[in-house]
């Protein structure tokens, strides 16, 4: 498996951070990606224009459980323009890449942040 992804992409699988349920998360989004059926559910706090924290639980491939790992990690502090500004090119970048197979994990993960911002004007229900 090491040599199919970088050693960060291998760390965040092997050691997500930020996973579970946020229960003082002011906006939440589930995301999937139907081809290959993984789901994201994204769950953050923003106050003041900036997030404060960030969980996820994914269902999914090595790769999306490893974007949504550095996702909710990357995403700590950041503005809505920052974080609006996440490309999934970028994401993966700063995973040290990934192979064009896995390339639909990035973009989940920034569907979810993007759907998240979305959601910030008002909180959605969904858990």
């Amino acid at each position: 498996m090491s040599s199919l992804y970088s050693p960060a992409v291998l760390d965040h699988f092997q050691n997500p951070r930020n996973v579970g349920d946020f229960p003082g998360a002011t906006v939440h989004v589930e995301v999937s990606n139907p081809v290959c059926g993984d789901v994201l559910r994204l769950a953050a706090r923003l106050e003041n224009g900036r997030i404060l924290g960030a969980q996820f639980k994914t269902r999914g491939c090595v790769a999306a459980i490893a974007c949504s790992s550095w996702l909710t990690e990357w995403m700590l502090g950041k503005s809505e323009a920052e974080l609006r500004a996440l490309r999934p090119a970028q994401l993966a970048e700063h995973l040290g890449g990934l192979a064009p197979a896995s390339l639909h994990a990035a973009d989940l993960a920034c569907d979810a942040l993007h759907a998240l911002l979305g959601q910030s004007g008002h909180s959605s229900s969904t858990p």
